[in-house]
């Protein structure tokens, strides 16, 4: 069965539902599409305290709240995993496992995920001491010795950041020197608060039934298990975009992220993509808001584009 819509929205993290209310606002027939729960990463967050107009909320009530904004307009919301995109001149087919549909325009917010460590502890903790955002969760370990896993430039920039924070930031990387750009390296080094355990594998997250309370790992030289304690850790071994359908569209950069213009236009024409699937640095709800926004206006523009030249096109004839 193929439906018809001028606007298809994958993805209904918080760029998603943004640009589903703006199409929908402009009038137009909107699906909203994923594979789970509206939301997305939101839902794994316990609490919020830098999105504008909440002191403090949780991620899933935010969620819950842009759902609900974004469907007093009428967006059709529907759950599927998408197969594969595919163009035929203006049209955008999109096939998921049981149905096909049919839009002008498509815009793209599926998001990223962190890359995980997958050890014990990890998934038990996590928004109760284990993190992947120090921008987001710095703020709960005010004064606080954390540990930041990692050596690349996230690792090592999210590191200075927690730093003005935190007591102490250890930096537990698996090899014996780092990654990160060598200016991130020079900071880091000097600053005081910082501390580095080298050659180290990280075997375990371990706390009581409320909160971390340390680390376990390996030292990779001398094979000696030890424990770091610390009421934080931040895992950056990096972050893997969800854009395994898109890869025949010719819209992905070398590492799988989705470049665009300021309007968020992709190279083909009618596609857009919003929020952290997008290659940028700063990944908050706060600009993946802004980012859904401007998809949503945009796809508006572009469809009325179309009407404009189809207009044109019957004049003529």
């Amino acid at each position: 069965m193929t439906t018809k819509y001028d606007v298809v929205i994958i993805g209904a993290g918080p760029s998603g539902l943004t640009a589903a209310l703006y199409a929908a606002r402009a009038n137009l027939k909107v699906l909203i599409l994923d594979r789970g729960i509206y939301g997305g990463q939101m839902n794994n967050t316990d609490i919020i305290d830098n999105y504008p107009g909440f002191s403090e909320i949780t991620g899933p009530e935010l969620g819950e709240k842009m759902y609900q904004t974004t469907m007093k307009f009428k967006p059709d919301f529907k759950y599927g995993e998408v197969k594969s995109v595919s163009l035929e001149g203006d049209k955008k087919i999109i096939k998921t496992e049981t149905e096909e549909y049919v839009t002008k325009a498509l815009i793209i917010g599926t998001g990223a995920n962190h890359k995980k460590l997958d050890i014990p502890g990890e998934k038990e903790y996590e928004g109760r001491g284990v993190s992947y955002c120090a921008v987001c969760d710095a703020a709960f370990f005010k004064d606080e010795d954390v540990a930041v896993i990692g050596g690349g430039d996230s690792a090592v920039e999210e590191g200075i950041y927690l730093a003005q924070l935190a007591k102490s930031v250890t930096v537990i990387h698996r090899r014996d020197q780092l990654r990160a750009q060598p200016i991130l390296q020079k900071r880091a080094f000097a600053n005081k608060k910082m501390h580095f355990i080298w050659n180290a594998q990280v075997l375990e997250i371990v706390g009581n039934e409320n909160k971390v309370e340390g680390i376990v790992y390996r030292d990779k030289l001398t094979g000696e298990q030890k424990t770091l304690p610390v009421a934080g850790v931040f895992i950056y071994v990096g972050v893997k975009p969800q854009t395994d359908a898109f890869r025949d569209l010719g819209i992905l950069d070398e590492q799988g992220w989705i470049p665009t213009d300021d309007k968020m236009h992709t190279k083909v024409a009618g596609i857009f993509a919003i929020g952290d699937v997008r290659a940028k640095d700063l990944r908050q709800i706060a600009n993946a808001v802004g980012d859904g926004s401007i998809g949503g206006q945009e796809a508006y523009n572009y469809i009325q584009g179309l009407n404009d030249n189809m207009l044109d096109n019957k004049n003529l004839n």
